[in-house]
């Protein structure tokens, strides 16, 4: 599984400007359209999910790891896409989801989660043990954080030889990364970088060869209402710093919403992973909304949205601020799109299902072509399903495809 992988590093590392999207996302109709477009593409795809998302207890979305390999091999086996071009990975894992108990207890449920997420056919796995638990501080050390990753890795390698660890984190606090005081999202520092990386080699032991992947920020971010790009003319001297470890290439997270040149840049400076979850929600919430302004009367699933986010509004309250009328923005078209935890709730579900059945084939080019554009609707055309379908997963591979980007010889 991870040959893959190993192969984009080593053409990354030497100079040529390749990378391998990352899915993370576990809504199905993102899922199918991503693979559906890696298969159209002729390329592999990396799907993920993280460790508050799928777990031994089922995270919030109720899915254990197991569960997840095979609810994504079930949407691609119903799309006709081979099984064999997606490479599973498995985020921040570690004790993330049960910070709140003493850091042995923690642990030991990390220990179950990683080895739930192997034995199930996980092969890409970032091991993420930086943040403290009960008791500790808010972020370890980086020997406390190696110490911990590499005693995770050995509960893994126990289920498999196959495996391809990525290290290292740059986690966002809330509400987003913080901008220094031009605006601007600074980077990791390079040489902080090097000596995360230099502390998980040295403890890894004998499993340091598997090490493939170092997360840092390379100067990326977005908020609620904001995006901040990448500067193209910035070096940050990422590469410098892994300069020694040629089998290791660096994995960016937070990527959605940035320009296409991007994400050759950042392949550029190292970046072989590159991460995309947000923007390809976002996308379907803007293809079903699109589809919800032609119905008559309009605006039912929005309507249902709002009921659902204000009954429950854990997963959108300490991420969006304002006055009354930036909330309701901000929970429904906020580029966080914290909306996208609401998708599986069964009103919403069933709000869904009744907008694609109130949805002819026959809607109007001219009703079309104003609620999504001319691109939309030229790529759905290609597609198949459902005229309704067809326009979501139009728009959600519109937002993807600029991570399989093609390199001139």
């Amino acid at each position: 599984m991870t040959h893959a992988l190993r192969s984009i590093i080593q053409k990354n590392r030497a100079g040529t400007p390749v990378a391998i999207p990352s899915v993370c996302s576990a809504h199905p109709d993102v899922l199918r359209a991503s693979l559906v477009l890696a298969e159209r593409l002729d390329r592999q795809i990396v799907i993920e999910s993280t460790s508050n998302q799928v777990n031994q207890d089922g995270g919030y979305t109720g899915i254990t790891p197991e569960g997840f390999i095979r609810f994504v091999y079930d949407i691609a086996d119903r799309a006709n896409v081979a099984r064999e071009r997606i490479i599973f990975g498995g985020d921040h894992l570690g004790p993330q989801a049960w910070r709140s108990m003493s850091a042995d207890d923690a642990m030991e449920k990390a220990r179950v989660l990683v080895r739930d997420y192997v034995k199930a056919g996980f092969g890409k796995i970032h091991l993420d043990c930086s943040e403290g638990c009960a008791g500790e501080a808010a972020q370890l050390t980086d020997d406390q954080t190696a110490e911990r990753s590499a005693d995770l890795a050995r509960i893994c390698a126990e289920e498999s030889d196959d495996l391809l660890f990525v290290v290292g984190t740059e986690v966002p606090p809330p509400g987003g990364a913080r901008a220094d005081e031009d605006g601007d999202i600074p980077p990791t520092n390079a040489q902080d970088a090097a000596a995360t990386l230099k502390a998980h080699i040295d403890t890894f032991g004998d499993l340091a060869s598997s090490i493939g992947g170092l997360v840092v920020q390379p100067g990326v971010e977005f908020g609620p209402t904001d995006v901040h790009h990448l500067p193209l003319n910035r070096d940050p001297g990422f590469l410098a710093a892994i300069a020694d470890h040629p089998t290791v290439c660096l994995e960016a997270h937070s990527t959605d919403y940035q320009r296409p040149l991007t994400y050759v840049r950042l392949a550029e400076l190292g970046f072989a992973f590159q991460k995309v979850g947000p923007a390809l929600t976002f996308a379907y919430r803007q293809a079903v909304y699109a589809l919800d302004a032609l119905r008559q009367p309009s605006g039912a699933l929005r309507a249902t949205m709002e009921e659902l986010m204000l009954s429950d509004p854990k997963y959108w309250q300490g991420h969006y601020h304002g006055d009354a009328d930036s909330l309701h923005r901000q929970r429904h078209i906020g580029l966080a799109d914290r909306i996208r935890y609401y998708w599986p709730q069964p009103k919403a579900q069933a709000a869904v299902q009744q907008l694609l059945s109130d949805t002819p084939d026959t809607l109007s080019e001219a009703e079309v072509r104003a609620a999504f554009g001319t691109t939309t609707l030229e790529r759905a055309e290609q597609l198949s399903g459902s005229h309704a379908q067809r326009l979501i997963d139009a728009q959600i591979e519109l937002a993807l495809e600029p991570y399989f980007f093609e390199v001139s010889p």
